[in-house]
């Protein structure tokens, strides 16, 4: 049985499939107007890892995520500019140009990573109909209400408003430092957005309420509708969802339907640098690209992000991603000894689907990767067989490594063999230059008391 904690609860519950063998699986996806910061990344290497998991239990999933590519403006309180507007003014380029860049940099990121392409991706500015659609049936049902700047959702209707954060309206609304405006209360929550009087904005499209935009909220509940109905099986997230974005989702999805959007709400802890906060003005709001240009395998921070509970901090250092990744080809170099895969090793494939079954428990799971190596009684062959059963989850690409010597490509080998005449000869001079020539390539060398030997890092 799998064992998820669920946030709407407040504590772990067995998963009980709606449709079984089938699972619906929502992710928040990303903004796209800009390229993802390693803390978004850590988000969809988890949510990656929850998916592998169900399909390890023979369940059948359905993952969809979203692409924002219009109304998430710069204030969770529905005031500021849209975001893709920011980018268009930085950039000189349409709205719909950034958003296609930055659409396929982060699909170039999740490549990378190892991170499984969600079943559908739609995009929130190839939805407005069905958005528009669901406003209107909370305007039926009397949750809405109009101002000067939009249609607005009135939290003070539901009820059990605020029962995703575990606070009460009341509750939410004394901890609201905002600008009122017109809205009833600060936790109400914009539905539709007009656009302002003599401004032609490139995204904006005709409704029944005049000219505007969608709400960033409205999307999910609507596309998650769309994909997998009303409730689905499993909705996941960052930590920072949570008291707004998440909370008004369930809240105008249980307005138009009387049903919870999901059953159970998944949630993935911050990321920090250093031990604090990650930002632009703080110089440490780091990307993909600050990885490779540090020489740095992507599936390194793979490794580093499995090392931490996902429901745990991760405080993310140049250190410790560069021991994931002394960790990671220290797993490739052992693997690269194995015998081909044969007859895996129950006992042990049984003791990693327990932890990640165990609201995915990626350290315990990898600690057994480990006992595995280090029991002299397996098989190596059978080593080789379980590592592969592990890797459907890990997506650490071992398959690429099981049993395949490294092949080392003439011109590095050359230099290989050019160093160690140097090193006979005692020229550490030139043993020093061509180490770097040979580093240059992609190719580490580490020196043994016996020969050397050479691994690839990039």
């Amino acid at each position: 049985m799998i064992q998820l904690y669920n946030t709407l609860s407040r504590q772990i519950e067995s998963l009980r499939p709606i449709n079984p063998p089938k699972i619906g699986l929502y992710s928040c996806g990303p903004t796209v107007y800009s390229f993802a910061h390693i803390g978004n990344l850590r988000a969809y290497v988890i949510w990656d890892t929850l998916r592998r998991t169900l399909t390890l239990n023979d369940l059948q999933v359905q993952h969809v995520m979203n692409i924002t590519d219009v109304g998430h403006l710069t204030d969770d309180a529905d005031s500021g500019e849209d975001k893709m507007i920011i980018a268009m003014r930085r950039e000189g380029k349409s709205a719909f140009d950034i958003a296609e860049f930055y659409t396929k940099a982060f699909l170039s990121d999740m490549r990378r990573l190892n991170v499984l392409e969600p079943h559908a991706m739609p995009r929130a500015t190839a939805h407005v109909a069905e958005q528009i659609e669901m406003i209107k049936l909370l305007e039926t049902r009397g949750f809405t209400y109009r101002t000067t700047d939009g249609i607005y959702f009135d939290t003070s209707k539901l009820a059990d408003y605020g029962k995703l954060s575990g606070q009460k309206l009341e509750e939410k609304m004394a901890g609201v430092r905002v600008e009122m405006g017109e809205k009833k209360s600060p936790t109400d929550f914009a539905l539709w957005k007009f656009s302002p009087a003599n401004v032609t904005r490139e995204m904006e499209w005709d409704s029944t309420w005049g000219v505007g935009f969608p709400g960033w909220h409205i999307e999910c509940s609507a596309m998650s509708r769309k994909y997998l109905g009303v409730p689905f099986d499993i909705h996941t997230g960052g930590v920072d969802h949570i008291a707004v974005h998440h909370e008004n989702e369930l809240a105008q999805t249980e307005g138009a339907f009387g049903k919870l959007q999901a059953n159970i709400w998944m949630h993935n802890e911050f990321l920090t640098v250093d031990a604090g906060k990650m930002g632009k003005s703080l110089g440490n709001m780091y990307n993909m690209q600050d990885v490779l240009d540090r020489r740095f395998e992507p599936l390194a921070f793979r490794y580093l992000c499995l090392g931490t509970h996902y429901r745990t901090k991760l405080n993310f250092t140049w250190e410790a991603l560069k021991g994931a990744q002394n960790a990671l080809q220290k797993l490739y170099e052992r693997v690269r000894e194995l015998e081909a895969p044969a007859i895996g090793c129950a006992d042990y494939e049984r003791d990693f689907l327990s932890a990640m079954n165990n609201d995915l428990n990626t350290p315990q799971a990898l600690a057994v990767m480990w006992r595995l190596f280090d029991d002299v009684e397996l098989p190596s062959a059978g080593k080789a067989q379980s590592l592969l059963y592990f890797d459907q989850v890990l997506g650490l690409g071992l398959e690429n490594y099981i049993g395949k010597a490294l092949e080392i490509p003439a011109d590095v080998q050359s230099l290989v063999d050019d160093r160690q005449r140097a090193r006979v000869e005692k020229d550490w001079a030139r043993s020093d230059e061509l180490r770097a020539q040979i580093q240059a390539l992609g190719y580490e060398i580490d020196d043994r008391a016996v020969g050397t030997r050479l691994r690839k890092v990039a």
